[in-house]
């Protein structure tokens, strides 16, 4: 067996966080005789995250009935429930399809196969980490709800999304749904969020402003943990993996529940898509396995539909868009389908602190940040996210995001049927360095960091591949594609200027929503 050192158990701690890679899914298993049915609807959205949970929403609002499709499960929660894994005993609902977290210096102990929270997608030079669940990564994510500025956002993205609408209309709309709320006094005060309190005080020393940050949390139930009426899952940093006790405002209980209650979206879990293909009467087919919670394939299914929106996350997305385009089944795609990817300048560090204790455990899961946008082209967030239960390493996590210059591509490897990333090294350097000089000085003197970034290069923040202007028109639409667009991570520019994504994501395609209502429905929709 490795030895185990400090360094690899911090590793662990990061994985155990939700903050490294998680293993490669492991083979499909053997084919099986099994059905294969047809279906046609109206329109079709692949994935429930935030692009696919206002689609849906909006959509059926606006009468028209809808068909999304989940790889995965559903994470109903509530107080003292145990739907969700805890990081530090970890288990097969963990994984999508496949094994234990690759950490260096630790052997990997396999799970047994199923359709779980996170898949790791292996790129050359950078990973991907991908949600799997109704809600997509709002079920993982910690929650940070940021609204870029005025300055930084037209630095970023193209001036025809006109940030002063986007501003009065759409991020407040999202806002209003998601419903984020920085976390109360009495809660920050109390015993385990020392961690919050000593990052925001060397981040005032160090000269950096500091406030706290929007999450979409009922910080209510912390308050009902810290009485003890309910199991500690926000004040223990017990989050990483979803909220047990419930709370949290993510997709699931927002936009894709009121989407269900209009009675015109339909859901369909464990349906993995394979294929998306232009049938020859100019409409979709969608080729979608439904599985069994081990992967099994318990039928085939080939939908057909007049309008198809992708919203499969980043990498889900743009893989299945490229491997139509690459065996041509979508014939004339964009030539800059896979290309202006970026990592939002994710850095994330373990914090070892000499001079204070932080304590065990940490509540969370984010309460303080420290922004750096006077210049649009540096612009980057720092933050403190809380270790779950563990024995006291005096240790935090600081991550790091911010406006990334650099840019891979994805390139379809036919041996493979697949699209792989390729990622540039030391693209996001300038990005990184800055990063590491603020999260140095805030770490100060007694402070030991540990970049698992630069050990295990991944992002939970992939963004572009199919981006507006290039691939995309403003609204989503897939140029030169008549009734096939893509509404998610994919549709970014590579960044979110300086603030983790979901909040933009979501406002950029409320914005779309607006137009495809007014412009699309009844005639192409």
């Amino acid at each position: 067996m490795p030895a185990v050192t400090r360094r690899s158990v911090l590793l662990g701690a990061a994985a155990a966080a939700g903050l490294s890679a998680v293993g490669v899914a492991t083979g499909i298993a053997a084919p099986r005789r099994v059905p294969v049915t047809r279906e046609e609807h109206r329109v079709v959205v692949i994935g429930s995250g935030f692009g696919g949970g206002v689609t849906a929403l909006r959509l059926a609002q606006a009468g028209v009935p809808v068909l999304v499709l989940e790889r995965g499960l559903r994470w109903p929660t509530g107080p003292d429930a145990e739907t969700f894994p805890r990081p530090l005993s970890p288990d097969k609902r963990i994984f999508w399809l496949g094994t234990a977290p690759t950490i260096p210096g630790i052997p990997n102990v396999p799970f047994e196969r199923y359709t779980g929270l996170l898949e790791r997608v292996a790129g050359n030079g950078m990973d991907i980490m991908c949600a799997s669940g109704v809600g997509g990564g709002s079920l993982v994510y910690q929650g940070m709800t940021l609204q870029p500025e005025a300055d930084v956002f037209n630095a970023t993205f193209p001036q025809e999304l006109d940030y002063a609408r986007m501003d009065s209309v759409y991020y407040p709309r999202v806002a209003a749904m998601l419903r984020p709320r920085v976390a109360p006094d009495d809660v920050v005060n109390s015993k385990t969020y020392a961690a919050s309190r000593i990052f925001a005080r060397n981040a005032e020393r160090a000269g950096y402003a500091v406030e706290k940050i929007p999450m979409p949390i009922d910080w209510d139930f912390a308050r009902r943990e810290l009485k003890g009426e309910m199991k500690p899952s926000y004040t223990n940093g017990d989050c990483a993996l979803g909220v047990n006790n419930g709370g949290k405002h993510s997709v699931d209980v927002t936009y894709v529940a009121a989407a269900e209650a209009t009675g015109r979206c339909t859901v369909a879990t464990q349906h993995n898509v394979t294929d998306v293909v232009l049938a020859p009467d100019g409409r979709w087919q969608v080729h979608t396995d439904r599985i069994g919670t081990g992967g099994e394939v318990l039928e085939k299914k080939i939908i057909t539909t007049r309008a198809l929106v992708m919203a499969a996350g980043t990498a889900g997305t743009t893989r299945l868009l490229m491997r139509a385009a690459a065996k041509g089944d979508i014939p004339d795609m964009p030539d800059d389908l896979g290309a202006n990817w970026g990592s939002n300048g994710d850095r994330i560090y373990t914090w070892t602190n000499f001079a204070d204790d932080f304590g065990t455990p940490q509540g969370g899961p984010v309460i303080y940040g420290s922004k750096e946008w006077d210049d649009p082209a540096t612009a980057n967030t720092v933050i403190q996210a809380s270790l779950p239960p563990s024995p006291n390493l005096r240790t935090t996590m600081l991550v790091g995001y911010g406006v990334s210059q650099g840019r891979g591509r994805f390139v379809y490897d036919s041996a493979k049927d697949d699209a792989v990333l390729q990622w540039p090294k030391d693209a996001d350097k300038a990005l990184s360095e800055r990063i590491h000089t603020r999260i140095s000085r805030i770490a100060g003197t007694f402070g030991v960091l540990l970049d698992t970034t630069a050990i295990a290069p991944s992002t939970w923040h992939p963004l572009g591949g199919a981006s507006m202007g290039s691939v995309c028109d403003l609204a989503g639409r897939v140029l030169g594609h008549r009734g096939l667009y893509v509404l998610d991570g994919a549709l970014m520019p590579g960044t979110t200027a300086a603030c983790n994504p979901s909040m933009t994501i979501a406002a950029v395609a409320e914005r779309a929503l607006d137009e495809l209502i007014s412009q699309d429905v009844g005639t192409v929709i």
